[in-house]
């Protein structure tokens, strides 16, 4: 197609707070050069109607590099190849469920990003942490029981793959955050309690004492960054908002006083619904051990709760789906149970307009506005009166990034 796109006849949603209407979209030069009026005579015409177009959505808590079963990817049951293949694979199944953009909470390093950047491999763009960074035992740390921790970063595939760095005490943190930063990182994620998929530990668990916390957000902050936290209990979310992050990944269990704390030091929320009912529908086909659907069973109501409880605080919540495994096309399943709990509407801003905030990318994408990168996406049915279409990878029917079109199967 030419450089010069006119998206024709179909019902816009731009996030940006009007009602959708029916209105053309030029593209030109890989941003919005125009909404409303009419195409430009040297325009190609994309014949949108009947579509519904929506910002590329973002999902803001991804893990690219664990595209495989768990067990095998982790314990060297798979060629360093396949794993590769499966995570390429994601790379492009994201991108084609019309995720123009992804927020990676640990597993890959910039290595994955910057091929994807590159345009060698098709995928979503990618802001990523490097390696979990959680403590000898902790969530992230998937090690067998009997295998000594030094073994553990035996792991690492440099230039793909680095799942978790295990930090005892606030120089240990130190280091290793620096470590991180330095191999690419462009924010810090730190496991502050235990884990849905967790070998050894519980939910109620607290990790991570405040000054480890600390140290990981000073050096963070030295870098004009910030640190996100898995977080499953209040005590741990207190501890880590308490000790400067910026963002909670999950929010278990948020109670009012939580909510206003976070609220009072604006911190932010991700949670991820999509996530748990993965683990509880499939969880032999995600390789996981059958102990854990009951550990998911544990927090799906605790989930919801924190999050209304967030939402009346005023907290910004944004949408992040935390899929694994083999297949991760449905991770628009999110915006459907979130479409349930607050409204569609609700949903789309969060996976769009919030969520690149989150990001810190705000000025570039998230919305439909003129000037803005054209990352757009067109769905066969209006989700925002079917919310079912979110979750189902065949619906996104068009999808640019950054002015290209990666995807196209309107009907003829």
């Amino acid at each position: 197609m030419t450089a010069r796109l006119w998206l024709n006849g179909a019902t816009l949603i731009t996030a940006t707070g009007p009602d959708p209407e029916v209105a053309g979209l030029l593209v030109e030069a890989g941003r919005i050069a125009q909404i409303g009026g009419t195409a430009p005579a040297d325009a190609e015409v994309v014949d949108c109607a009947g579509l519904t177009v929506t910002p590329g959505l973002i999902d803001a808590h991804v893990h690219m590099g664990l595209a495989s079963r768990l067990e095998a990817s982790v314990g060297f049951g798979m060629s360093v190849a396949e794993i590769a293949a499966d995570m390429f694979a994601n790379c492009a199944q994201t991108l084609r469920t019309g995720f123009t953009t992804v927020r990676d909470c640990g597993g890959i390093d910039a290595g994955l990003a910057q091929v994807v950047a590159s345009g060698k491999i098709a995928g979503p763009r990618i802001v990523q942490c490097g390696p979990i960074h959680c403590q000898t035992g902790g969530h992230g740390h998937y090690a067998a029981e009997w295998e000594p921790a030094e073994m553990w970063q035996g792991r690492v595939v440099p230039g793909l793959r680095s799942l978790a760095t295990l930090s005892d005490g606030p120089d240990q943190m130190r280091k290793n955050a620096r470590e991180s930063f330095r191999s690419g990182a462009e924010f810090l994620k730190l496991c502050v309690t235990g884990g849905v998929i967790s070998k050894h530990d519980k939910l109620t668990d607290t990790q991570f004492s405040f000054d480890e916390i600390a140290v990981a957000v000073a050096e963070a902050t030295a870098r004009g960054t910030y640190v996100t936290v898995h977080a499953h209990n209040v005590e741990g979310i207190r501890n880590a908002v308490l000790a400067g992050a910026r963002c909670v990944e999950h929010g278990t269990g948020i109670d009012e006083e939580t909510a206003a704390l976070m609220a009072a030091r604006q911190v932010s929320l991700v949670p991820t619904l999509a996530a748990v009912e993965a683990v509880i529908r499939n969880v032999d086909g995600l390789g996981l051990p059958t102990e854990f659907a009951e550990r998911a069973a544990q927090v799906r109501a605790a989930m919801t709760d924190g999050l209304l409880a967030a939402k009346a605080a005023g907290v910004r919540i944004g949408l992040g789906s935390d899929i694994i495994g083999p297949d991760q096309s449905r991770r628009g399943e999110e915006l459907t149970l979130r479409a349930a709990v607050e409204s569609p509407m609700a949903a789309l801003i969060a996976a769009t307009r919030v969520n690149a905030g989150l990001l810190g990318l705000d000025s570039e994408i998230g919305t439909l506005e003129v000037g803005k990168q054209a990352d757009i996406v067109a769905f066969a049915e209006n989700p925002l009166e079917n919310p079912a279409v979110f979750a189902e990878p065949d619906s996104v029917v068009l999808a640019l990034q950054n002015g290209v079109v990666v995807k196209d199967e309107r009907a003829s």
